[in-house]
C-alpha cells in the first residue's frame, strides 16, 4: 500500500463523488460516510470504526479487516467471503446487513447485536461462540456451518438444520427454538 493513515476522522464524506485513498487506515474513524459500491480492494483497516456509513455493495477483494467495528451501518450485499482472512476481526451493532456473504470464513466469537441479518449466507462458516443478540435471520442461510457454542437466545426468525450443522453447546430461547424445526415441514400446534 502507498499510505498509512492513522489516528483519522472522516466525517459526513460522500466517497461516490469523492476518490476513496488507497492506503493503510489504522484507528480511523468514519462517521456518517458513503462508501456504497466503492472500490474497497486490497485495503486494510486494522482498529478502525466505521458509524452511520454505508457500505453497500462496497468491493471487499483482499481487503484486510482487523479489529473493525461497524455501528449502525447499511452494509448490504457485502462479500465479506473475499475479505483477508489473516487476523480478521469485527463487529456489528445496530446495522442492516441483508444479503452479505460470510461464505467459508471464520469467525469464531464475532458479536452480532440488534442485526438485520435477512438472506445471509453462513453457508461452510465457523461461527462458533459468535453471539446473536436480537438479532434478525430470516431466510439466513446455515448449511455445514460449525455453530458450536454459538448464542441465538435473543435471535430470532432463523430456520436451522440440526442434521446439517454442527449445534453442539449452541444456546436458543425456547420461544424460537421451533426454528431448528422448520425442515421438517411439521405443523406444531
Amino acid at each position: 500500500m502507498e499510505d498509512i493513515i492513522e489516528d483519522k476522522t472522516f466525517t459526513g464524506i460522500d466517497f461516490s463523488s469523492q476518490n476513496f485513498e488507497m492506503a493503510d487506515y489504522e484507528n480511523c474513524t468514519f462517521k456518517d460516510c458513503n462508501l456504497s459500491n466503492q472500490n474497497l480492494n486490497k485495503l486494510t483497516f486494522t482498529d478502525c470504526v466505521f458509524i452511520n456509513c454505508d457500505l453497500s455493495l462496497a468491493k471487499l477483494d483482499g481487503t484486510a479487516l482487523k479489529s473493525v467495528e461497524f455501528k449502525n451501518c447499511k452494509l448490504l450485499g457485502l462479500n465479506f467471503s473475499h475479505c483477508k482472512t489473516f487476523l480478521l476481526a469485527f463487529s456489528f451493532t445496530n446495522c442492516q446487513l441483508n444479503m452479505a456473504s460470510f461464505y467459508q470464513l471464520t469467525i469464531k466469537s464475532t458479536s452480532f447485536k440488534d442485526c438485520k441479518l435477512c438472506e445471509v449466507d453462513f453457508t461452510e462458516a465457523d461461527l462458533s461462540n459468535v453471539q446473536f443478540n436480537n438479532c434478525d435471520l430470516s431466510q439466513a442461510i446455515f448449511e455445514q456451518t460449525n455453530l458450536e457454542k454459538a448464542d441465538f437466545r435473543t435471535a430470532y426468525h432463523y430456520a436451522i438444520n440440526p442434521a446439517l450443522n454442527q449445534l453442539k453447546k449452541a444456546r436458543f430461547s425456547s420461544q424460537e427454538v421451533i426454528g431448528l424445526l422448520n425442515h421438517l415441514d411439521i405443523i406444531i400446534e
